[in-house]
């Protein structure tokens, strides 16, 4: 599909999406053309100047800084109906990237009366929600344990289906849970080997024991 025939698709209210926020268009301009992205394409850089957001229509993006020696954390992926990029600053302080052929919907912001305010309030709380989930994840030692709370988290927000799919790579994994490809892949396998999980392909991922996984996500 091509970006033309993008710009031709209906705007889907926010309300529909599973991780939106309902009340968004209050308190910004919705941009009706959907922009595609290919997989690695960045969306926008840290410093650069802020004041759009966005909304991902399909795809997934991820938001990553690099450290002085140039090594990649990813600190969070957002999917289909999230919004991200909305930042306290006037200029961007991490880095978004396509993972995958992701369309994305962007928004400018309006002016900060009150009622914009708080229209953006529970994205901004929903985003801190995640970090602090995620921050929980990276304190568990295990890695199995790591493994199964992001395959529980992408299921739940996905629908709660048995089956997820991988909009990201093995190593995009590894730089969010903060461990190696090497050691994802084993973690992969062990599910695998314990009959947990069936791997349908390397983006598919079948919950054949869900309640293990969420055993050893709760630690």
């Amino acid at each position: 599909m091509t970006v033309a025939e993008l710009s031709l698709l209906p705007h889907r209210p926010a309300d529909r999406h599973p991780g939106g926020d309902p009340r968004s268009t209050a308190s910004s301009e919705i941009l009706s053309t959907v922009t595609l992205f290919p997989a690695g394409a960045e969306i926008y850089a840290e410093g650069e100047k802020c004041g759009t957001f966005y909304q991902v229509e399909f795809g997934a993006v991820r938001v990553y800084r690099l450290s002085v020696d140039g090594r990649r954390q990813i600190l969070a992926f957002h999917l289909a109906g999230e919004t991200f990029g909305l930042e306290p600053f006037q200029t961007h302080h991490f880095f978004a990237e396509a993972t995958c052929a992701t369309g994305i919907r962007m928004r400018r912001t309006a002016p900060m009366q009150d009622r914009a305010a708080e229209d953006l309030l529970p994205m901004a709380l929903t985003g801190l929600v995640r970090a602090q989930e995620h921050l929980l994840v990276l304190g568990r030692q295990n890695s199995l344990e790591r493994v199964a709370a992001f395959l529980l988290d992408l299921s739940e927000r996905q629908g709660g289906l048995g089956e997820v799919e991988l909009p990201m790579s093995r190593i995009d994994i590894a730089d969010y849970l903060g461990l190696t490809i090497e050691t994802v892949s084993r973690s992969f396998s062990k599910l695998r080997q314990k009959g947990i999980i069936r791997l349908s392909s390397m983006r598919s991922v079948e919950f054949v024991r869900p309640q293990c996984l969420r055993d050893m996500a709760a630690g």
